[in-house]
């Protein structure tokens, strides 16, 4: 395990092809080979892979969006000052996504000349796009609105639920959308005929979300262990139960990560610890085990094989499972 410490939390922690990435609060980027880039004036806010595979785009309080590698900042938006408050990005399809108060921005990362602007009634807090990246889905009070990203003029389907949706995910078949909310549940939708899904019964808010085992579970973080939901066959969740691993009274998970297309699944507790687990599996295996401060950034590499993570200390580690 590497182990490392910094002067400011770290906001966000991914893999790109070269390795661990983690994004600070004090608008650096941290890659695994040592290099620095100082990316933001301020905090970055929100932090997602470059479509290619190689660096991460951030979006910071300082109204920038930047695309970072070890040896180069290339700069791909400026909202004025107006913070940037989620992104996204679509391997598929190259697409870019961020949202600066109501308004949602489509780039292309082949296309400079590219533009497309969403607006929304109201703030949008959270951005995704459906598996081939041709749709956008922007997270909002209210429920989520449906975009097809690369048409200029149009209308938004809305899929409406009453109150405050705090961050989106598509599953990985595009058939359904889950919202986390500011009332400690989710929400979701299947498309075909916008039938709701209601999954509640969470201690606490829902920071983290993650599909894994080639989307057939949604493991989200809100509960003193990881709740499973099962999203097999057309009916997703409806009508079944979650599942729980690694539950531990008076602990709290406050962040997930996954492999897709593996069965591994990660947690960050508000005590500091982190552990991972195959759910078809037996026990929990730690790779921090001494308590600290809350862990505020977590990721899983695509293989499953390997984790970072940081806390609210500024301390942070990379470890190989």
């Amino acid at each position: 395990m590497t182990s490392l410490t910094f002067d400011s939390q770290p906001t966000a922690a991914l893999f790109d092809a070269s390795g661990a990435v983690l994004a600070l609060g004090d608008g650096s980027i941290r890659f695994e080979d040592g290099s620095v880039v100082e990316a933001h004036d301020g905090a970055v806010l929100c932090a997602v892979r470059h479509p290619s595979g190689q660096g991460i785009i951030t979006g910071g309080d300082d109204g920038r969006l930047v695309w970072s590698q070890p040896d180069e900042v290339v700069p791909l938006a400026d909202t004025k000052g107006r913070w940037i408050d989620s992104v996204a990005a679509s391997p598929e399809s190259g697409l870019v996504a961020y949202s600066a108060g109501k308004v949602a921005t489509v780039l292309d990362s082949s296309d400079a000349a590219f533009k497309r602007e969403f607006t929304h009634e109201r703030t949008v807090s959270g951005l995704a796009f459906d598996p081939k990246g041709r749709r956008l889905v922007a997270s909002t009070y209210g429920g989520a609105a449906l975009w097809y990203a690369r048409i200029a003029d149009q209308q938004p389907a809305l899929l409406k639920w009453a109150g405050s949706h705090t961050g989106v995910a598509v599953s990985p078949d595009g058939a359904f959308v889950v919202t986390t909310m500011q009332d400690n549940q989710l929400h979701g939708w299947r498309l075909k005929d916008q039938r709701n899904l209601r999954m509640g019964g969470y201690p606490a808010k829902i920071r983290s979300v993650a599909f894994l085992s080639g989307g057939k579970l949604l493991a989200t973080a809100g509960a003193s262990g990881v709740v499973m939901w099962p999203f097999t066959g057309s009916d997703g969740p409806m009508g079944k139960e979650a599942s729980e691993i690694g539950f531990e009274e008076g602990a709290l998970v406050v962040h997930v990560a996954a492999s897709l297309k593996h069965g591994r699944v990660a947690a960050g507790l508000n005590d500091g610890r982190v552990w991972w687990a195959d759910p078809a599996g037996q026990g929990l295996a730690f790779v921090k085990a001494e308590h600290g401060a809350p862990i505020c950034a977590l990721a899983m590499s695509d293989d499953g094989t390997r984790l970072a993570w940081g806390d609210e200390d500024g301390q942070a580690g990379i470890a190989e499972l």
